[in-house]
């Protein structure tokens, strides 16, 4: 398989990019340098790298990337820093999965192309209606509004949710869910949820991001488990929880 990971400097797509190459995948990923990866993926003879600006690239150039690839994963996120909460782009996960599922689709592949996007068990699913108390509503409410991370993973999933939907011939999608993520070594034992089965703001779990990693590179090898979640955003805690 090819697959594109964007996001892959970041600490989980960092993961998932070697999880992906040790099962023998060929990836590629864009990312704004080279530098900050190890060198054990930097040489990888299964790794192409590409130097650039997501958004900065043009359409052509877009579609280039995605041309012959199997599967998509965004692991693109907001910098905890002051600039990378409030800074432009504001909207960089969800301009970025708009224009890479133009871009697959404008490729016109003779097969559905898997787009895995990382996100957040703050964001409910409107699909199923998933009810949340009051105090919370008002809380991920006021989020919405002061930190524009997190309206900007809610338009992201939405957009895979009602502008790709469920029945479209070129793209099938999931959209992982983690709680507060940790820095764990190695894959652990983790459930997997449709939704939420705690409060992600007053009784929050973890999630290890070694586990996400795990479970994204999951979804985007194994036909089976891609059967059970596609077009669906699974909620992942680590099983010790």
């Amino acid at each position: 398989m090819t697959i594109l990971v964007v996001g892959a400097s970041g600490a989980t797509g960092r993961l998932l990019t070697q999880i992906l190459l040790e099962r023998g995948e060929h990836v590629r990923i864009i990312v704004r340098s080279a530098a900050g990866l190890p060198d054990v993926l930097r040489r990888h003879e299964n790794l192409s790298v590409t130097e650039a600006s997501l958004l900065a690239l043009s359409d052509t150039d877009m579609v280039k990337h995605v041309t012959g690839c199997d599967a998509v994963a965004s692991c693109l996120g907001h910098n905890m820093t002051f600039k990378g909460l409030f800074g432009r782009p504001h909207r960089l996960v969800t301009e970025a999965t708009r224009r890479l599922c133009n871009a697959v689709a404008a490729d016109k592949s003779s097969k559905p192309v898997k787009f895995v996007l990382m996100n957040t068990t703050g964001n409910r699913n409107r699909d199923l209606e998933e009810p949340i108390s009051l105090a919370q509503k008002c809380i991920i409410g006021l989020l919405r509004v002061l930190l524009p991370p997190h309206a900007d993973n809610e338009a992201a999933a939405d957009y895979l949710r009602t502008e790709i939907g469920q029945n479209s011939e070129t793209i099938e999608w999931a959209a992982v869910r983690p709680d507060g993520l940790t820095d764990d070594p190695a894959v652990t034992e983790f459930e997997l949820h449709p939704s939420p089965i705690r409060s992600a703001i007053f009784d929050a779990g973890s999630t290890s991001r070694m586990n996400v990693a795990s479970f994204m590179a999951d979804l985007i090898t194994e036909d089976q488990i891609w059967s059970r979640w596609k077009g669906k955003m699974p909620v992942i805690y680590n099983s010790a929880d």
